[in-house]
């Protein structure tokens, strides 16, 4: 059981990636605190998956609201490991094209989200002397994508933040990395298609992968797990990409 008597914090924890990583560390003994701004998504993470799992509705771009969760958390569980993972995209646009609107909420969930659960959670942790942040970045946001530019930008300052902390509180016994998955079969990249839309662009995009698929929300769970655990005890400020070979191809 490699998190026996820690505690997670895990945003968008309602479904996809985060919903797997309640799993994986639910089953690795956890206590896990699923939060998402979808309540009822949570919940039924909660009712779902085996293991100490607790729903909590959580909108990550008010820090009072994160401030508070993560203060609640600690104060009934302790806290050793907080995953920000919730985030959005927006459809491949041209730069130009996308609204000022869309570009704030992307700002405001893939940014600020991150920032406030890291600005929420940072100073628990290094009063204890030790824990684990990990940020869900994305391969876009090492590798730029072409019309997901706002995408790849916050993407982008997902992964840089997570360096400057990790250099910032490693003194303090904390660790800060990020995960960057390439394309995975979650609610995000299926929005606003058909299944045999999806399908067919699922099967297109899988053939652009060395290991002749997309990934799948364990396999970037998996990862998530290995940097949460004390397995990675001498591992931070990395980026860890997970995408099937994409970005070697």
């Amino acid at each position: 059981m490699r998190l026996q008597d820690k505690t997670a914090f895990v945003t968008g924890g309602g479904s996809g990636i985060g919903r797997a990583a309640t799993e994986r560390f639910a089953a690795e003994g956890a206590t896990v605190v699923a939060a998402d701004v979808d309540y009822e998504a949570a919940v039924e993470t909660a009712e779902t998956v085996d293991g100490d799992v607790f729903a909590h509705e959580l909108d990550v771009r008010d820090f009072e609201a994160f401030d508070d969760a993560i203060g609640a958390t600690a104060d009934d569980h302790g806290l050793d490991i907080v995953l920000n993972n919730a985030g959005i995209m927006h459809d491949p646009t041209p730069m130009e094209d996308l609204g000022r609107d869309a570009l704030d909420r992307l700002i405001d969930i893939n940014v600020k989200g991150v920032w406030n659960g890291c600005a929420a959670a940072l100073p628990r942790l290094k009063s204890q002397g030790s824990g684990s942040v990990i940020n869900t970045a994305s391969l876009a946001g090492v590798i730029g994508s072409p019309r997901l530019s706002a995408y790849s930008m916050t993407k982008g300052a997902v992964v840089n933040v997570t360096r400057s902390l990790a250099a910032e509180v490693g003194s303090d016994g904390v660790r800060v990395n990020a995960v960057c998955p390439g394309v995975t079969e979650t609610p995000m990249p299926k929005s606003g298609r058909s299944d045999e839309e999806w399908e067919e662009m699922a099967s297109r995009m899988a053939a652009e992968y060395p290991l002749g698929r997309l990934g799948r929300p364990e396999d970037v769970a998996n990862a998530m797990l290995f940097l949460a655990s004390d397995e990675a005890a001498w591992v931070t400020g990395q980026a860890l990409v997970v995408d099937g070979g994409f970005s070697c191809a």
